[in-house]
C-alpha cells in the first residue's frame, strides 16, 4: 500500500531537518498505513451500505405496489358485495310485490247464464304473477340463462303487464352478473325505450352507467348517471347515481 505524497514529503522534511529519528518516521508511516487501512474499510462498508440501501428501496417500492394492489382488490370486492346486496334487496322487493299482486282477489265476474269454456292459450287469472315469480326464483338460483328465457316468455305472453318492465330489467341483470356487459347494456336500455313510465327505467339507466364503467368508459358512465339525476331527480336511482359519481370523482383525485 503506497503512502500519500504529502505524508512522504512531510516525513522527508522531518528527517532532513533532524526533527525526527528514523524510528519516529517508521512509527508515523505505520500510523499512516493504519489510517489508510481504516479508510479502505470505511469505503468498503460505505459501498456495502449503499448497495443495501438500494435493495431496501427496491423492496419498499415492491411492498408499496403490493399494498396498492391489495387496496384496489379490497375496494373492488367491497363494491361487488354492495352491488350483490342491492340485487338481493331488489329481488326481495320484487317477490314481495309479486306476492302482493297474487293475493289481491280478482273482481267477481258478472253472472252469466251459460258458462263458456275459456279459449285455449289464454292464461288464467294470476298466471302472470306466477310465471314472473317462477322466473325470478330461477334468477335467484343463479340459473341466469334459463331466467332470461323465462322472462322473455313472460314478456311475450304479457307485454302490457305492469311487471313487463321489471322482467326486461332482470334480463339485463342476468347478463350483467355473467359479466356480458355489452349485452346487458342493450337489455337495460330496452327498459327505458319500451317502458319509459316504469320506475325500473331509472334503475336500468344506473346499470347502463355501471356497464360503461366495467367497459372502461367512465365518460359515458357519467353521462348515463347525469341523465338519471336530470330525468328522475326524486328517485332512489338518482341518489345512487349521485353517490357513484362522487365515488368516481374521489377515486380520480387520489
Amino acid at each position: 500500500m503506497s503512502v500519500p505524497l504529502p505524508v512522504v514529503a512531510m516525513m522527508a522534511v522531518l528527517v532532513a531537518t533532524g526533527c525526527a529519528s528514523r524510528g519516529s518516521v517508521k512509527r508515523a508511516q505505520h500510523d499512516v498505513e493504519g489510517l489508510q487501512a481504516n479508510l479502505a474499510e470505511l469505503r468498503q462498508a460505505h459501498g456495502a451500505a449503499v448497495v443495501e440501501l438500494g435493495r431496501s428501496r427496491d423492496e419498499i417500492r415492491e411492498l408499496d405496489a403490493r399494498l396498492l394492489t391489495l387496496q384496489t382488490g379490497i375496494r373492488e370486492a367491497s363494491q361487488e358485495v354492495a352491488r350483490m346486496r342491492e340485487r338481493l334487496q331488489a329481488t326481495d322487493e320484487e317477490l314481495r310485490q309479486v306476492r302482493a299482486l297474487a293475493t289481491v282477489p280478482a273482481p267477481a265476474p258478472a253472472p252469466v247464464i251459460t258458462p263458456e269454456r275459456p279459449a285455449r292459450g289464454v292464461p288464467s287469472a294470476g298466471a302472470a304473477e306466477q310465471i314472473y315469480a317462477a322466473a325470478l326464483a330461477t334468477f335467484r338460483s343463479r340459473e341466469h340463462g334459463q331466467a332470461v328465457l323465462d322472462f322473455l316468455d313472460f314478456i311475450a305472453k304479457f307485454p302490457r303487464h305492469p311487471l313487463a318492465a321489471n322482467a326486461q330489467y332482470w334480463i339485463g341483470e342476468a347478463y350483467y352478473v355473467q359479466r356480458d356487459y355489452r349485452q346487458a347494456m342493450t337489455e337495460f336500455r330496452k327498459v327505458g325505450e319500451l317502458y319509459p313510465a316504469s320506475p325500473k327505467a331509472a334503475d336500468a339507466l344506473v346499470k347502463v352507467g355501471l356497464c360503461h364503467t366495467n367497459l372502461r368508459d367512465p365518460a359515458r358512465a357519467r353521462q348515463a348517471w347525469q341523465r338519471v339525476v336530470a330525468t328522475y331527480p326524486s328517485t332512489d336511482a338518482a341518489a345512487i347515481a349521485k353517490t357513484l359519481m362522487r365515488r368516481r370523482a374521489t377515486s380520480r383525485s387520489k
